[in-house]
């Protein structure tokens, strides 16, 4: 199932897209997709019920975030081989593990806005994941059981924060509008090939990144069991999954968003995303 969250900011009500792309109210059923919802119990509730007798949300309204106020948002770094070789940097051993902080999450149309004073906001297009029930200390063969569904992302970061401002990533992830996710959250039980994902970015029209999932370095399956080792993982939790070549830093010369571009991604059966980006006033 398709599950999303749509109306003004602040004020999204959780649904679901049926098969003829309707967007159906289930706030009768859940108050929001957060983390005291998005679990394989809800999963099940939303499955016995006949989508038809739910009302229907305008197709006009805004598309929020397909999570809302997830207790983490984490994000992998150089998860694709080729992206580490732009770079000139090693191959990672291990997963690198980073914050987003939660408020840079927006919906997936919403505007990319390029903090005061920055020269080098970057994008990054990315599959996403939510987690639906506890993980500790989990193994790799059961891992991909606690994941309730995917999504996509644009990891959007200010590399002078993220890279010349101190010995952490943190800092250059998380400024208001650096996570859009969604427009929806695809569950697992309908995506068996979540490793062999065509990936991209355009900006202003412009092909900057192409890439698949096939090509992380670390699977979804090794990154959950990892992650489950450092830290427990809780329903809601998202994390972002590293991003193919193309992104702006490693262009000859660099390309960064400046304001006035307009940005599109995608990730196959995933959606698109669409924005504008504009800078801080």
């Amino acid at each position: 199932m398709k599950l999303c969250r749509i109306g003004k900011a602040g004020d999204e009500k959780p649904a679901i897209i049926d098969n003829e792309n309707n967007f159906r109210d289930i706030s009768s059923v859940v108050v929001d997709l957060d983390r005291n919802t998005l679990n394989f119990e809800t999963l099940e509730k939303l499955k016995n019920i006949d989508l038809n007798k739910l009302p229907v949300l305008d197709k006009n309204l805004r598309i929020g975030a397909c999570v809302s106020n997830p207790s983490k948002f984490i994000g992998i770094g150089l998860n694709f081989k080729d992206h580490a070789l732009e770079q000139n940097l090693p191959i990672p051993k291990e997963p690198i593990i980073f914050s987003k902080f939660t408020n840079c999450i927006c919906g997936p149309n919403d505007d990319i806005e390029v903090p005061k004073n920055s020269e080098h906001t970057d994008w990054e297009v990315e599959l996403g994941f939510v987690i639906g029930k506890k993980a500790k200390y989990v193994s790799e063969e059961n891992a991909i059981n606690y994941v309730l569904g995917f999504f996509l992302v644009n990891d959007v970061s200010e590399r002078n924060f993220q890279k010349n401002k101190g010995l952490t990533w943190d800092k250059g992830k998380g400024f208001d509008t650096f996570g859009p996710i969604g427009p929806f959250i695809l569950t697992r039980d309908e995506i068996t090939d979540f490793q062999n994902l065509n990936m991209f970015l355009d900006v202003n029209g412009k092909r900057m990144q192409t890439g698949n999932t096939k090509h992380m370095i670390f699977n979804v399956s090794q990154l959950v069991s990892y992650m489950s080792h450092c830290m427990t993982l809780n329903p809601g939790d998202i994390c972002c999954t590293g991003t193919p070549p193309g992104v702006g830093e490693n262009m000859k010369p660099p390309v960064f968003l400046k304001g006035g571009e307009e940005v599109e991604l995608g990730v196959d059966k995933l959606g698109i995303q669409k924005h504008k980006v504009k800078s801080y006033k």
